[in-house]
C-alpha cells in the first residue's frame, strides 16, 4: 500500500531528525513525505531539507502561519498545505507530529492491518514517554483512540468524513465521524511509537477555552460536556483546566459558534458518548 505522510513542523530542530531518521529505516518505506516548515525560527528547515537531499520521497515546504500555538486550526492548516502537494495516488495518508521515533516494522504493520480488513477507516500504534529512564505509555486517552500524533487513514474513509477539520477537536471528532460513516478503528498495541514530547507541553492562554468549544461544535451537548471536562481535568490534575473548558463551551453556545458536525451526526456522537460513559460505569 502507498503511504502519504505530511508532518507539520514549527521549531522542531531537536526531534525531526529523530522522527525522518526512523521514517527512513523502514521496512516498508512511504511514497512520499512531505514536512511543511510552519514558521520555524530554528534549524527546523535546515535539518528537514538534508533528509530530503537524501531521499527522493522527502520533500519540504514552507508556511508563514503565525506563531502563536493554537491546537487545532493552525497544524490542520499546514497538514492541508502539505496535502495540496500531493498527488492523489495514495491508499493510505497519514499527519504524523515531528517529535516520534517509530519502530521499524510500523508502516508495515499498519499496511497490513488495512490490507486484512477493507472496513478498516483508521489505524495506528501507541505513544510511549521516557519517564525514570524507562519508556512507558502515554496514558492521556482510551486504548481504543487514536492519538493526533500518528493518524493514519484510509483514503476512502478520508474523504468521506470530509479530511481534516481546522479546528481544536479534529482528532476526536474525525473518530466519530469515520464510525458514522461504518468505519471500523484499530490500535495496535504491539507497535512502541517513542513521542519525544509529551502531549500539553504547549498549552497557553490563548488556547486554553478551545477544548471546550470544541465540545460545543462536536454538538456534545451540556451534560457529556461536563463529564468530559471534569473527566480531562482529573486526568491532567489540575481543576482550572475543568472551569476553563466550561467557559469555552458556554462561550461558544452564547456566540452561536458553527457546528463541525451536522445534526443526524451530532445525534450518532451524542448517542455513541452516552453508551461510552454508561459502559465504564456499569464495569
Amino acid at each position: 500500500m502507498n503511504f502519504h505522510i505530511i508532518i507539520p513542523a514549527h521549531n522542531e530542530e531537536d526531534y525531526i531528525g529523530k522522527t525522518l531518521e526512523s521514517l527512513a529505516q523502514q521496512t516498508l518505506l512511504p511514497k512520499a513525505v512531505v514536512i511543511v516548515n510552519d514558521n520555524s525560527t530554528d534549524s527546523t528547515q535546515n535539518i528537514a531539507e538534508n533528509y530530503a537531499s537524501k531521499h527522493e520521497w522527502i520533500s519540504v515546504i514552507n508556511s508563514a502561519s503565525s506563531d502563536k500555538h493554537l491546537p487545532g486550526s493552525k497544524i490542520i492548516k499546514a497538514f492541508n498545505k502539505g496535502l495540496h502537494s500531493l498527488s492523489e495516488d495514495f491508499d493510505i495518508i497519514c499527519k504524523f507530529d515531528a517529535d516520534l521515533i517509530f519502530p521499524v516494522n510500523y508502516l508495515e504493520k499498519i499496511s497490513n492491518h488495512f490490507k486484512s480488513n477493507p472496513k478498516l477507516g483508521m489505524a495506528s500504534g501507541f505513544c510511549y514517554i521516557e519517564k525514570d529512564n524507562a519508556w512507558i505509555l502515554e496514558n492521556l486517552t482510551n486504548k481504543d483512540h487514536i492519538r493526533g500524533a500518528l493518524k493514519a487513514y484510509r483514503k476512502d474513509c478520508f474523504n468521506q468524513i470530509g479530511q481534516l477539520k481546522p479546528s481544536m477537536g479534529w482528532d476526536t471528532v474525525d473518530e466519530l465521524l469515520a464510525k458514522y460513516n461504518g468505519w471500523e478503528i484499530l490500535t495496535d498495541e504491539s507497535l512502541h511509537v517513542k513521542h519525544l514530547k509529551p502531549t500539553g507541553q504547549s498549552y497557553n492562554k490563548a488556547s486554553k477555552y478551545l477544548q471546550g468549544e470544541a465540545m460545543y461544535k462536536m454538538r456534545y451537548g451540556f451534560w457529556i460536556t461536563l463529564i468530559s471536562a471534569l473527566k480531562l481535568a482529573y486526568k491532567k490534575r489540575n481543576f482550572q483546566m475543568f472551569r476553563d473548558y466550561m467557559s469555552g463551551y458556554f462561550k461558544a453556545k452564547s456566540n452561536n459558534v458553527e457546528f463541525l458536525v451536522s445534526e443526524e451526526e451530532g445525534k450518532f456522537i451524542r448517542d455513541l458518548r452516552w453508551k461510552g460513559i454508561k459502559t465504564k460505569f456499569s464495569n
